[in-house]
């Protein structure tokens, strides 16, 4: 499964549509943040995403989940969204 990751730079606009263009593909996928501000943008992104699968027939659903990845040798905690067609 790919996984997007969202910084809070991220355009949300740019990453809706390659969530929309994963979903269409493989039918789901993993958006990832880390810190409050990339986690806003990855919000929004999915609702973007959402406004551009539905008028296909496509619905979206998002499940919440916290990860451990490793950053230049330091733990940090993300929060992941699995993304799925619906």
């Amino acid at each position: 499964m790919e996984t997007l990751k969202v910084s809070k730079n991220s355009e949300p606009k740019g990453v809706a549509g390659a969530i929309a263009a994963v979903i269409r593909r493989d039918g789901k996928t993993e958006v990832q943040a880390i810190g409050a501000g990339a986690v806003n943008q990855a919000i929004k992104a999915m609702i973007i995403a959402r406004g551009y699968l539905s008028p296909n027939g496509i619905n979206v659903v998002c499940t919440p989940s916290f990860a451990d990845v490793v950053i230049d040798n330091e733990e940090r905690t993300a929060i992941k969204f699995l993304v799925e067609a619906k």
